[in-house]
């Protein structure tokens, strides 16, 4: 995932048209992927290199019959050696493979994925101070493409006012975006149709100030 200088600049634009009804605040980043699940890749890797074991044994009288025919003087080490290297070959491939994103989301439980990103979610909401806003009224719309999840989370002052429903709409369209790579517009899509929202609870007031970045955050980990 890149987004380009235009891509960062849309963003940032529809987050400042998007405040200039309300005094709310808009807050959005975006990561690659919430948690790097190692152990699950490992575990996955483990498990198949297992599997491979056990069917290499059902079958290691032909695989040694068809092995010793490359060797003038064979022995029964050189199959030992050969039996152990290609099982580490097998788990070492199974890992690789494992971090391919679509894989990722295969492996890994949905539970453990879903607590992850929200848990990330929330690491930031804190970060980027979105709660600590004077009138509570700030926005967060985190997105973690390898999972394909977004999550919206709203302060306090708006949770009071608005029911979490209305966001059902925004977020399953957003995550459609995703999975097609279509961030900028679906971003800025988002953007516009939270700060529609905002602008009919929380319309503008003669005193507000803009309290938060209207940059996307691009986060490492």
């Amino acid at each position: 995932m890149k987004l380009s200088e235009d891509d960062l600049k849309s963003i940032k634009n529809s987050v400042t048209q998007a405040e200039k009804g309300t005094s709310g605040e808009i807050s959005t980043a975006i990561i690659e992927e919430s948690s790097d699940y190692a152990f699950y890749e490992l575990a996955f890797s483990i498990v198949v290199g297992a599997i491979y074991f056990v069917m290499f044994l059902l079958f290691s009288s032909r695989v040694e019959a068809w092995f010793s025919r490359f060797f003038w003087d064979y022995k029964n080490i050189y199959f030992t050696i050969f039996t152990g290297f290609s099982i580490f070959f097998v788990i070492g491939i199974t890992y690789i493979i494992s971090n391919i994103p679509a894989v990722d989301r295969l492996i890994i439980p949905k539970s453990v994925i879903t607590k992850s990103v929200y848990n990330r979610a929330l690491r930031h909401f804190i970060e980027s101070e979105t709660c600590y806003t004077k009138d509570r009224t700030g926005v967060l719309i985190f997105i973690s493409i390898m999972e394909r999840r977004v999550i919206l989370l709203a302060d306090k002052g708006i949770n009071e006012k608005i029911d979490q429903s209305r966001w059902s709409g925004i977020v399953d369209s957003l995550i459609s975006g995703i999975k097609v790579k279509s961030y900028t517009s679906s971003i800025t899509g988002a953007v516009k149709d939270i700060g529609d929202i905002l602008s009919k609870e929380f319309p503008i007031k003669s005193d507000d100030i803009n309290e938060l970045s209207d940059d996307i955050q691009v986060l490492k980990e």
